[in-house]
């Protein structure tokens, strides 16, 4: 673990984070040991947010910092993947949420362990999933959401892909207080704590 990494990060200095990130990898450091620092600086970053000491910007920032650092450790780890899909997923933030920091984690390792996934980004009504399954023929649905207000869209998206006959699609949930019992209430296929566990359970749905 990289304490000057994770620092760097929730200290909201990019600069640093990025210049950081390139001489980690050049000592040898594994993308997924520095993958494990961006995640835990997103945790400490999530806390503040909860009890109220950062803010949007803060979340924004993050976000991007984690995007770039992905855009550099993703090269690394191509003779790591494979180069043929295994599944192509959907994945979005939804309606009335628009946090980001967890759905881009989870993306970004459902990208590198081999799946094709659509981003549809943060605020995403029921209907868009629908048309974008529909494009894409997508299997596999994820529905991230940080705030309780999160819970009745996903519950809302489940049922639109059923109404539109896309019973074979299986959703996945994560983010915030997801639990059980909330994948019981949105009629979702599973819920996830963390990114590896979308990983898994994507890669069990596509017969990996």
């Amino acid at each position: 673990m990289s304490q000057e990494l994770i620092t760097a990060m929730t200290e909201m200095n990019e600069e640093e984070a990025l210049k950081l990130t390139d001489e980690l990898l050049d000592a040898g450091t594994s993308p997924q040991d520095i993958l494990a620092d961006c995640r835990a600086a997103m945790d400490i970053i999530g806390e503040r947010f909860e009890r109220g000491e950062a803010f949007i910007p803060e979340l924004i920032l993050a976000g991007e910092m984690l995007s770039q650092i992905s855009a550099i450790i993703k090269p690394r780890m191509t003779g790591e993947t494979a180069t043929k899909k295994i599944g192509k997923v959907v994945f979005g933030t939804v309606e009335g949420d628009i946090h980001d920091l967890a759905k881009d984690i989870v993306v970004f390792m459902l990208d590198i362990n081999g799946f094709e996934v659509t981003d549809l980004g943060v605020d995403v009504p029921p209907a868009k999933f629908v048309e974008t399954v529909k494009q894409t023929g997508a299997q596999i649905v994820g529905l991230s959401g940080f705030l309780t207000l999160a819970y009745d869209p996903m519950k809302e998206t489940v049922a639109a892909l059923k109404a539109a006959g896309l019973n074979d699609v299986k959703v996945m949930i994560g983010g915030g207080q997801i639990d059980a019992t909330v994948q019981k209430y949105t009629g979702a296929d599973a819920w996830g704590r963390d990114a590896m566990d979308a990983v898994s359970l994507a890669t069990e749905w596509a017969g990996g």
